[in-house]
């Protein structure tokens, strides 16, 4: 029960803002101004290591699954044993992750809860159990481990039933397109045959995209910038509405932000605390050269308490709408359509 004593430990970072955002009406804009963002939701940080993975098959060669939208968070329709709703992909959680509030009669797989650190302090508490079938489009999963926390917080913000969030673990064994543009998800389950040689029709021409290396940390999906000679160590997020830069970076760095407003994030604690935000300029991941991208600028202390190590940042919407992006997590390979 290593895992969930971890797990639930450190539960919420920074997705269990609600972000209530205390200044003037703009909304943030999808590319590259700095407009304000008044209803991002920030991601949820969960520390730990799942014990096992599940059981996944896939009905089709390519499952192709819609999703729509609530803010900049992608919603997808899947079902847990007889329960079926919206779920966020969130590939900053570690695994899937249950609403409470829908979730509550299933019986607990540990003997104690604990609370989720908020980046506002404690807020409330999580608690593990497991699911014995879930399944979205043409995928199916048995026995899957999953952690129960109250995300009521999204569904008042959003004003739409969430039933939890589908994290990395679900997606370890796939090559994902995401598709912004056409509001599709794409996914292929690489068989141990094809691990090394599967690639999508999407991908065959290779002029259309850049490649980059990403990694995982305890079931993180982690990837490397540069910014002014220096590496820094972002967190790739599907659940961040916004992207995050850490204020405690060198100054540097910050020769390259142009901060445009402050903001207030409102915990479920209601606890709160202000973070800056602006525009970024000269981000370069691998060969791709970024000039400007929307940024948020908060302190992650919280994060390096969580992970046992410190991240410079999240790349969140703002980042990964600007193009077709697509992930092999067999490979470790991100794909960015130019």
């Amino acid at each position: 029960m290593r895992f969930f004593q971890r797990l639930i430990k450190f539960a919420c970072l920074v997705f269990a803002i609600s972000n209530t955002i205390n200044a003037s009406a703009a909304t943030v804009s999808r590319y590259t101004t700095a407009a304000e963002p008044t209803d991002s939701l920030l991601p949820l940080i969960f520390p730990g290591k799942l014990t096992s993975d599940p059981i996944v098959s896939c009905d089709s060669l390519v499952a192709v699954i819609p999703f729509t939208r609530a803010g900049n968070l992608v919603l997808i329709q899947a079902k847990a044993d007889t329960i079926e709703g919206n779920f966020i992909l969130d590939t900053g959680a570690p695994g899937l992750v249950l609403n409470v509030t829908y979730f509550r009669d299933y019986p607990s797989t540990s003997a104690t809860t604990a609370d989720q650190g908020g980046i506002t302090g404690n807020t409330s508490n999580a608690d593990p159990t497991i699911i014995s079938r879930f399944s979205f489009g043409a995928v199916r999963y048995s026995l899957v481990e999953a952690d129960r926390i109250n995300l009521g917080h999204i569904e008042n913000n959003k004003g739409v039933r969430i039933l939890g969030l589908l994290g990395l673990q679900l997606f370890k064994r796939f090559e994902m397109i995401l598709d912004y543009e056409r509001n599709l998800l794409f996914l292929h389950l690489i068989s141990k045959k094809e691990s090394n040689i599967y690639a999508s029709e999407q991908l065959k021409d290779t002029a259309l995209y850049n490649t980059f290396p990403i990694t995982f940390l305890d079931n993180k999906l982690l990837t490397t910038a540069e910014m002014d000679g220096k590496k820094l160590k972002f967190l790739v997020d599907t659940g961040a509405e916004s992207n995050v830069l850490d204020s405690r970076l060198p100054d540097k760095i910050f020769d390259n932000v142009t901060v445009t407003g402050r903001i207030t994030l409102t915990g479920t604690g209601a606890k709160k605390t202000e973070a800056l935000y602006g525009n970024i300029k000269n981000l370069k991941i691998g060969d791709l050269n970024i000039s400007s991208l929307p940024v948020i600028v908060a302190n992650l202390e919280k994060m390096c308490n969580a992970y046992d190590r410190c991240l410079d940042g999240m790349l969140g919407f703002d980042f990964l709408s600007l193009h077709k992006i697509g992930f092999n997590f067999v490979k470790r390979k991100m794909y960015i359509w130019k």
